[in-house]
């Protein structure tokens, strides 16, 4: 494995998704080249015919180009906030959205019937709050103009989830869940360490009777809000696992209500980390409470688990609309009249869940049909191997 500069220094935050976003650019137009170059001396009869980028980085496209290489882009989001975010300079252009953002004409944005639509809190730069990181993220949106130059964007879904998508995006090639090509859960995806004394844990519980909750790797909450959601959980009764980091209530540690542990000792196992794969595919897990991030909704969608939706911020808004609305697999937990999901709201969402058997039948069903898509034969199989052979020709 070869590295390239990232640009950071000692004074940066290495963990700023929007710091690395910036700094990037300005050092990799340079070592990005001078690597592939050296590769291409080094194998001079296997020369880098094909660049894959991240949609974060599009002016890489112009690098592979100018080497000679295909530029083909991988999408981690869904194929919908892919579309969204390709379409952003024409809506732009039209008038829909101003230059900072928001929604001008409009109170919703539809690019296909077929396709949930995005109000204006739910567009895949919003971040509640905190008008400065939308700004910001929107302007790396714009700066997708670049984006049109790939050939072919990998996406990390299947056809079956979002068939609307390839009529607006004829050259998405659909090869996930990606998640699933690990038959046996046993590739760690993340930074953390995995605790997983958890799965024996679940081994002790009833099949379906299991709530796991997990919000990712960014999201932050008020002590407050942490507050009502233990609570919640104490009051539905039901065992839990739940992932809590370190720096979950707003970069510190969380600090739970007085007694809660000592009472919910019988019921709940909090850990730090845990693997989800393997966590979701366990028969115990009866619904995710999500903050709805592609990863961890594929995850849940490819492994047949009910959703309790707490989306946080940029594409899980338009995610959420999908589990509920779409797919009808979860429902969504809803802020109170102070912008707080509460211990009452939480229980009530939970018991609705459970007592209605339509959710897990869904869910299962979407669980066959992404087993099917990336079997021998299926939608993501037969996209990877075309893809795979295209490169071939090259």
């Amino acid at each position: 494995m070869t590295t390239v500069p990232d640009g950071l220094t000692p004074d940066d935050d290495p963990n700023s998704p929007f710091t690395l976003l910036q700094t990037l650019p300005k050092t990799m137009p340079q070592s990005l080249p001078e690597l592939l170059q050296r590769i291409n001396r080094e194998n001079p009869n296997e020369k880098i015919s094909c660049v894959i980028a991240d949609l974060s980085f599009p002016w890489i496209f112009d690098i592979a180009e100018n080497m000679g290489a295909e530029p083909v882009g991988f999408s981690p989001p869904s194929a919908a906030c892919l579309a969204m975010m390709l379409h952003t300079l024409k809506l732009l252009e039209e008038g829909t959205l101003d230059a900072n953002g928001p929604l001008k004409n409009g109170d919703v944005i539809s690019l296909s019937d077929d396709i949930p639509s995005w109000s204006g809190k739910e567009l895949p730069w919003s971040f509640a709050g905190d008008l400065k990181a939308e700004k910001h993220f929107f302007e790396l949106v714009k700066g997708y103009k670049d984006a049109g130059k790939a050939k072919l964007w990998l996406c990390n879904t299947c056809y079956e989830l979002e068939p609307a998508v390839a009529e607006l995006l004829p050259n998405i090639l659909p090869v996930g869940p990606l998640n699933l090509l690990d038959s046996n859960n046993s590739r760690s995806t993340n930074f953390y360490s995995e605790d997983s004394s958890c799965l024996s844990w679940l081994d002790s519980k009833l099949d379906g009777s299991v709530i796991y909750v997990s919000f990712g790797s960014f999201a932050v909450f008020s002590q407050q809000q942490l507050d009502e959601l233990a609570l919640g959980l104490e009051l539905s009764g039901r065992a839990f696992l739940w992932v809590i980091r370190p720096d979950l209530a707003n970069g510190s540690r969380v600090a739970y209500p007085d007694g809660f542990l000592e009472r919910v000792s019988g019921l709940g196992k909090i850990v730090e980390w845990a693997p989800q794969n393997r966590v979701l595919s366990h028969s115990a897990i009866g619904c995710f409470v999500s903050h709805c991030g592609w990863n961890s909704t594929l995850e849940g969608v490819s492994r047949g688990v009910p959703f309790l939706c707490w989306s946080y911020f940029a594409d899980q808004l338009h995610n959420e609309r999908d589990i509920c609305e779409k797919w009808e697999i979860g429902l969504k937990i809803e802020f109170d009249e102070v912008g707080i999901r509460s211990r009452h709201e939480i229980k009530k969402k939970i018991d609705m869940l459970f007592c209605d058997s339509k959710f897990k039948e869904n869910a299962s069903k979407l669980k066959e049909m992404c087993g099917k898509s990336v079997s021998d034969g299926g939608s993501s199989c037969k996209n990877l191997e075309k893809f795979i052979d295209h490169l071939s020709r090259r």
